[in-house]
């Protein structure tokens, strides 16, 4: 599961080359998303003009998740003998969000996998931890040592929550990105799943159109081996790319 990416690439060339309005330009680069964090993602209105928009790195949470958890809690209270409205507990569990979405096929993700949910992540490089090894250090992999710019299939949606106790409620709007199978590279250190990353132009356009699903799921597939190259280790942010 990828929890750690990063884009350091200027938001202007990101807009320019998915002709899209951007309205933080001052941006800088990002050498480690981690989830949770604010991060540019690329939307797409139904009259097709595109926006760059900041959002947080986390999907809404499924609500069997939530309910198992706020279970636990109410019988923690209950032991302690403390009175509680359950609903009002569970409308105030935690949610720190999903950052992968790979069981399309679940009804909790199907509205969002539709047409004005579906946006795309702009990243320059992306780690795994090194399962297969055994150490779980990072392991960055992009296309190139120069880090060219690519984008993740993304998913995004307006939502209320509480993501941490100490914050409280928070109305925000919120990404993740789908995943698939893991190509020969990123398995020989991670072979559960790798993102699902698009490389063309019309698979970008296709992934932001009006299309339904039946149409772009085709896109969850994983890169062919031999795409991505190992650019860094057991850092947990990739380095600057040189002007």
């Amino acid at each position: 599961m990828c929890n750690l990416y990063a884009m350091m690439r200027g938001r202007a060339e990101v807009a320019a080359l998915l002709r899209a309005l951007d309205r933080n330009n001052n941006q800088p680069p990002m050498s480690g998303v981690y989830p949770d964090y604010a991060a540019p993602v690329i939307v797409q209105d139904p009259t097709g003009a595109r926006e760059m928009r900041d959002m947080r790195w986390g999907m809404p949470t499924p609500k069997n998740v939530l309910m198992d958890a706020t279970k636990k809690r109410a019988d923690k209270l209950r032991a302690k003998g403390t009175a509680f409205d359950f609903n009002e507990l569970l409308r105030l569990e935690p949610d720190k969000g999903v950052t992968n979405i790979r069981n399309t096929a679940s009804r909790h993700w199907q509205t969002w996998l539709e047409p004005g949910h579906r946006c795309l992540v702009p990243f320059t490089s992306f780690s795994e931890p090194d399962q297969v090894g055994g150490t779980f250090k990072q392991v960055w992999y992009a296309f190139a040592p120069e880090r060219p710019l690519a984008f993740f299939a993304g998913v995004w949606t307006a939502h209320g929550c509480v993501r941490k106790i100490k914050t409280g409620w928070e109305d925000c709007e919120v990404f993740g990105f789908l995943t698939t199978e893991a190509n020969a590279e990123v398995a020989r250190h991670h072979d559960k799943a790798m993102p699902v990353i698009l490389t063309e132009p019309a698979d970008w356009d296709l992934w932001l159109s009006g299309a339904p699903w039946s149409e772009v799921r085709r896109l969850q597939q994983p890169l062919p081996d031999g795409a991505l190259q190992i650019v860094n280790h057991g850092v947990k942010e990739d380095e600057v790319v040189p002007a």
